[in-house]
């Protein structure tokens, strides 16, 4: 029985599209050429920040995220940035007795934006306030403190295989791959994706019948 589901942020809740153009523009390319180059990384199973460490070799990322910031180019998250099915599959989520958190690999700033929408979730944490990111073991510690459930009655949910599928299922959470996404629909029929994950599912819905079984 699945008491607690924990969901990923970017690509789960959120779409990245306002956070990948806004690269963009800092960089002076287009945003088609950068997304292509995500694409790229995506499957060569690279980290993310490749894409951008294609177009500026030797870019410390850390300095430039601090030069937007600066620059007023940096963070920024409204409802648009959301899914269509978050809102209501989270708040059913609750209606069905499931205990509903939000833990990403995000800034603290970003941690405040998400809070600041009052979604249907008991508690909204990421990895900058953490002070640990995923796939660290020590994340996903962090992630079974503050479940209120065993790992086994936790279920994490993301759409990124080693970001959030295979580190979670090593520290013994139940795991949801969704298809969302660059990283979901790429990885999504892999059998080694499929082998890791408890379920496979299509939208945030789908945990409904997952909690309810």
């Amino acid at each position: 029985m699945i008491r607690t589901v924990v969901l990923d942020v970017g690509e789960t809740l959120t779409r990245d599209d306002r956070y990948w153009a806004s690269w963009a523009d800092w960089l002076g390319v287009s945003r088609h050429t950068l997304s292509a180059l995500v694409g790229a990384v995506v499957v060569d199973g690279r980290d993310n920040a490749d894409a951008i460490r294609l177009l500026r070799p030797g870019v410390d990322i850390f300095a430039e995220y601090a030069a937007r910031a600066a620059a007023g180019a940096g963070e920024q998250l409204d409802e648009t940035d959301l899914y269509e099915d978050v809102r209501p599959a989270l708040a059913a989520l609750q209606a069905a007795g499931a205990r509903v958190l939000i833990a990403g690999n995000q800034s603290r700033l970003m941690g405040d934006l998400l809070r600041a929408l009052s979604l249907p979730a008991d508690l909204v944490v990421t990895s900058g306030e953490w002070g640990v990111a995923k796939p660290d073991p020590l994340f996903f510690a962090r992630v079974l403190e503050v479940s209120g459930a065993g790992p086994d009655e936790t279920l994490y949910v993301g759409d990124h295989p080693a970001n959030d599928i295979v580190p979670a299922r090593a520290a013994g959470l139940r795991t949801a791959h969704l298809r969302r996404g660059p990283w979901g629909f790429w990885w999504a029929d892999d059998p080694d994706v499929r082998a890791m994950a408890d379920w496979s599912i299509n939208s945030l819905h789908d945990l409904l019948d997952i909690v309810k079984a």
